[in-house]
């Protein structure tokens, strides 16, 4: 293992662990343990059955197709075709409830069509009785995918033909030549596998780096900073992160790895690319990282770059504000595993809940995407979500905004109206009419499937709204209003001015959202309100947490014995409308924040 270089450097150390390392191992180990990280024996064992079933159906299913267009027997035999894994299960980082990410590779006479034609019906036929709980097939998505509950687990199925003639239980996807011929659909498909499969190669110990990984996720869990939509790093971003620490310490235990990733990485002199390996060269004319040639590549911020062919920057959604957060709580990670590790503190505290509501900002945007019916919300505050991060950088050229810090999700709820008064009170954040016995509106697969993807901007065949289900108050005089609040905590620069005008860019997120083609003012609005910390919602607290109180500052008097306001009111936030089809588009109202 010594001879080896791992990375792009030589490392930093290659002392082998001492004996309180590997207490501190031991107790980090069992931390994650009481953390409930892992999942049972049994869990697992089921998931290993469940993903020979998939290769079972998979090879059926490329002997199906091939029969379908005519193919000599010999070659319905030998065609093939494979699943593969990537993702938190590839990595061997998945715990409880974790869905399982499954590629389906098939040979180049197996088409895109047959796939969806074929492939659900035989998921049903082959699998045991009620295995199949849910099924979706989304054949429109920029990655065309199914989804599906499978004994209780969730599988993200997706596909790639490769232009060869068979596809052997023996491939793998390492030869970059295999790409040849593939279309960029198919080659998106092929990118999570192959990312994932080169990550676990460049890693010293794959035993270290996966307890280290499970470390770090539950951590940036915990302080609400994973979340690629958002602006935050994503599951392969944190992993990359994690492997290059491993990388410059190639014999230390996953505890030691954990201390020293807090301190490189928040000391990182971005943008300086995190990388794994050399960027290499490929036998296609596709577009590789380079801010040397792409413009656009210059402007990541904290660019980590994945170490297949061809590679991509894993975090261009981060902006200056969520930067500044990130390497915030590595400091703060920091400090408090070197604690750890001084024995002064337990690994329980590295992994204490973040506090973005509770002690985080006095001032918050609520960003409120609301919509008449069910199905029209899913996909709607899907799209306001994907664009919540470019109101964060425009929020960041604001003089006296020192930083926009965006919470990782938003929080679904459903209303009960009366009247388009209330609806109009509801647009603007009311939350007086909610429904108390209200169901999740995104409990089922297929809802959270139509939401997820248009987060990521990747559902493409949208049904027009038309064919969308229309709002009905359902014979009880009420009508249900769907909303899904996203908040933003503000923070204001020490010499900030009193009074802080945001209204050019809210409104111009609000027309960025409204542009969308799917876009439908009878159904779909958008506002943003200014909140400040005391009148957050009750719902955004978890157990145990405790709601902001308002201080009501004493008036003092000025030297000409004028009172003097410690605090401005803020701007009038309620909507006039001269009509209904007006409420309906867009609110005027834009936050005025006091300082």
């Amino acid at each position: 293992m010594a001879s080896r270089n791992w990375g792009v450097t030589p490392p930093l150390s290659m002392a082998l662990p001492s004996e309180s390392e590997l207490a501190a191992n031991d107790s980090l180990v069992e931390e994650l343990k009481r953390q409930n990280n892992f999942e049972s024996a049994e869990e697992t064992q089921k998931r290993a059955i469940v993903l020979e079933s998939l290769q079972k159906i998979t090879t059926e299913f490329v002997k199906e197709a091939s029969k379908k267009k005519g193919l000599s027997s010999a070659i319905v035999n030998t065609a093939g075709g494979k699943i593969f894994t990537y993702g938190s299960y590839r990595l061997g980082v998945y715990g409880p409830g974790s869905d399982i990410d499954t590629l389906v590779v098939v040979p180049k006479h197996v088409s895109r069509e047959d796939f969806f034609e074929d492939f659900p019906s035989l998921l049903s036929k082959m699998a045991p009785p009620g295995a199949i709980e849910e099924l979706t097939p989304v054949p429109d998505a920029f990655v065309p995918i199914i989804k599906l509950e499978y004994s209780g687990i969730s599988i993200d199925l997706i596909f790639s033909r490769l232009a060869v003639p068979q596809v052997p239980i023996d491939l793998t996807l390492k030869d970059k030549a295999l790409l040849r011929g593939v279309e960029e659909r198919d080659l998106r498909s092929l990118n999570g596998t192959r990312v994932t499969d080169e990550i676990l190669e460049l890693v010293p110990q794959q035993k270290v780096f996966k307890y280290a990984l499970r470390a770090v996720k539950l951590w940036a869990q915990r302080r609400a900073i994973y979340a690629n939509v958002l602006g935050f790093p994503g599951g392969v971003a944190w992993a990359m992160l994690v492997a290059r620490v491993c990388q410059l310490y190639p014999q230390a235990t996953s505890s030691v790895i954990l201390g020293k990733f807090f301190v490189i990485m928040s000391r990182w002199p971005w943008p300086q690319p995190v990388l794994l390996k050399p960027i290499e060269d490929g036998p296609l004319s596709v577009r590789v990282w380079n801010p040397k040639i792409y413009s656009g590549d210059r402007y990541h911020l904290m660019p980590i770059i994945t170490p297949a062919y061809p590679s991509m920057c894993a975090t261009h959604n981060i902006s200056l504000s969520t930067k500044t957060i990130i390497c915030r709580e590595m400091e703060r990670a920091g400090k408090v595993v070197d604690e750890i590790l001084g024995k002064r503190q337990s690994w329980r505290e590295l992994f204490t809940k973040h506090s973005f509501f509770t002690d985080g900002y006095k001032y918050y945007l609520s960003v409120v995407a609301t919509s008449r019916s069910k199905d029209a919300q899913l996909k709607w505050s899907g799209l306001v979500e994907s664009k919540v991060r470019l109101l964060v950088s425009s929020l960041e050229t604001v003089e006296s905004i020192s930083l926009a810090h965006p919470f990782i999700k938003g929080f679904d709820r459903t209303h009960k109206c009366s009247s388009e008064e209330d609806i109009d009170k509801v647009v603007n954040g009311d939350l007086s009419f909610l429904a108390k016995d209200a169901v999740s509106q995104s409990n089922d697969l297929l809802s959270k499937a139509k939401h997820e993807l248009v987060a990521e901007g990747k559902l493409e065949g949208i049904p027009e709204a038309t064919d969308i289900e229309q709002p009905s108050d359902n014979g009880t005089g009420h009508h249900e209003i769907f909303t899904t609040t996203y908040y933003i905590g503000i923070e204001i620069a020490p010499d900030g001015t009193k009074k802080l005008d945001v209204s050019y860019q809210t409104n111009e997120f609000k027309a960025l959202c409204m542009s969308w083609p799917q876009y439908n003012a009878d159904l779909n609005t958008i506002s943003v309100v200014h909140t400040r910390n005391y009148d957050l919602p009750d719902d955004v607290f978890g157990p145990g947490e405790s709601k902001p109180v308002r201080i009501r500052a004493k008036k003092g008097k000025r030297t000409d014995g004028t009172v003097r306001k410690r605090s401005i009111s803020v701007a009038a936030n309620e909507v006039s409308l001269d009509s209904e089809a007006k409420r309906r588009q867009v609110t005027s109202a834009s936050p005025v924040i006091p300082a």
